[in-house]
């Protein structure tokens, strides 16, 4: 089996990456700001029913800063690099997320290459695809890009330019070999407390912390364990060399749709959570996007959005992350 490095081994989709990687009998070792998170990462272990034995080591290691990567990345045959900041609440600065993500995606890119890692899978995301002017029939496909001079908020200007910064650097020659994953909403069973910032709309949703009348808000919907999947097949099938591949379960979901789905199926444990939305605007902010490529490419086969909402929600109840109801 192979030796691979996992960045961010403390996040939402680097845990079920992790996990996934060591039930397949890779050895796997992964980074982390502060090693002394990696108790942390091991309960999550833990939760996902994984045997890390000797298979899971930690190193430190910065995407601000150089040092710890060359170490990282040594000896490594692949890399999924899914560290990249995603923060609740936009920074005024745009600056603040697109120099770490980008500087970041660089050099593990470089600490690859001087490692001969045989190929880095990227974790990039839709914001990196659909967000230019609003194409009211058009579905998106990995030919599709969100331009870099469209007025989006610095997420999607972050993982846009980090991504386009990745591709240009293997084009240059830049070794090694990269493959990019492109997830919509990820959604699915939390390993721990670190959720992300889609599961914290299950969470809010859950607690009552949005407003009675939900607003018009649409999204893509993937499951954490099957994104994690995609990276693995993303790792080693020859056929995904230089290629990006969308991860979506299927069409897009409104707030409102996801609502109903955890009252229909939790019933008095989503007590909180609100019944009806503003009213629906003509293609407002409706996304469509299709995963027919990593479907035929990499024979890709994720669950249903629902699915991964609920199990979402569920693993939130079994960690005791929500509020208590009154």
């Amino acid at each position: 089996m192979s030796k691979i490095l996992v960045t961010g081994g403390s996040g939402f989709l680097a845990g079920h990456c992790i996990a996934a990687a060591l039930a397949a009998g890779h050895e796997v070792r992964t980074t982390l700001r502060n090693l002394d998170k990696a108790p942390q990462v091991r309960a999550m272990m833990a939760v996902a029913g994984a045997d890390t034995g000797h298979r899971l080591t930690f190193h430190a290691a910065d995407l601000g800063h150089d040092d710890g990567w060359g170490a990282a990345a040594a000896g490594c045959d692949y890399v999924l690099h899914t560290a990249s900041p995603f923060p609740p609440v936009q920074p005024e600065d745009p600056n603040d997320l697109i120099i770490p993500a980008r500087d970041g995606t660089l050099r593990v890119l470089r600490a690859a290459g001087r490692a001969a890692v045989r190929r880095v899978v990227l974790t990039s995301s839709f914001a990196a695809v659909g967000y230019g002017p609003a194409l009211a029939s058009h579905v998106y496909t990995e030919d599709d890009w969100t331009p870099v001079d469209a007025p989006n908020q610095p997420y999607i200007l972050s993982k846009t330019i980090a991504e386009r910064a990745a591709w240009d650097f293997v084009g240059k020659g830049g070794a090694p070999e990269l493959s990019v994953v492109n997830p919509t909403g990820i959604f699915g069973p939390a390993l721990g407390p670190q959720l992300s910032t889609s599961m914290t709309i299950i969470k809010g949703l859950l607690d009552g912390a949005f407003p009675p009348e939900l607003p018009d808000m649409w999204f893509g919907v993937v499951d954490v364990r099957d994104a994690a999947d995609l990276h693995l097949r993303a790792m080693t099938q020859p056929a995904a060399a230089g290629e990006r591949f969308i991860a979506v379960s299927g069409e897009p979901v409104s707030l409102l749709e996801v609502a109903t789905i955890l009252r229909e199926r939790l019933g008095g444990l989503a007590a909180r959570v609100p019944n009806r939305g503003a009213p629906l605007f003509p293609n407002a902010n409706r996304r469509r996007s299709s995963s027919a490529k990593a479907r035929q490419t990499l024979g890709w086969s994720p669950r249903p959005g629902g699915e991964a909402i609920i199990a979402g929600a569920e693993s939130l109840l079994r960690l005791k992350l929500l509020q208590t109801l009154d």
